[in-house]
């Protein structure tokens, strides 16, 4: 597996989709890496030589923020909303949707299960011979 800006892409996946492995990196970036390096998006990461690879670092480390300086920056993006106290920073600090869905209904991935009401696993009592007769 190719190493590129220090990330294992698949191998045996053609050069154009295997970029896309990399946080911040999507298809039209890939395609745009591609062309300004002059590498066939068909090859494969297998395929690439070493050159090719230094190549493809240097262009995406040039062109965009890619994996951890990417992840740290929306990190910080969104703790900034919620030390100004935006609505949009109470949003991420409650859980719930920041983007104006809905949550009556709905909801549940960013919300997460249900909270559960009144369901106790009803343990078995032994049948005792108070009470009256049935027959």
């Amino acid at each position: 597996m190719p190493r590129i800006v220090g990330i294992e892409v698949p191998k045996e996946k053609r050069i154009e989709v295997a970029l896309t492995y990399l946080f911040g990196v999507g298809p039209a970036t890939s395609r745009r890496v591609l062309s300004v390096t002059q590498i066939d998006p068909n090859k494969r990461a297998k395929d690439l030589t070493d050159e090719e690879v230094s190549k493809l670092t240097q262009t995406i480390q040039a062109t965009a923020k890619v994996e951890g300086d990417l992840r740290r920056e929306v990190t910080a993006n969104i703790k900034r909303l919620i030390d100004i106290g935006s609505y949009r920073g109470l949003r991420h600090k409650r859980g719930l949707p920041v983007r104006g869905q809905r949550t009556r209904t709905n909801a549940r991935s960013r919300k997460g299960p249900r909270p559960r009401v009144g369901v106790r696993k009803r343990t078995t009592r032994p049948v005792t011979g108070s009470g009256p007769a049935r027959t």
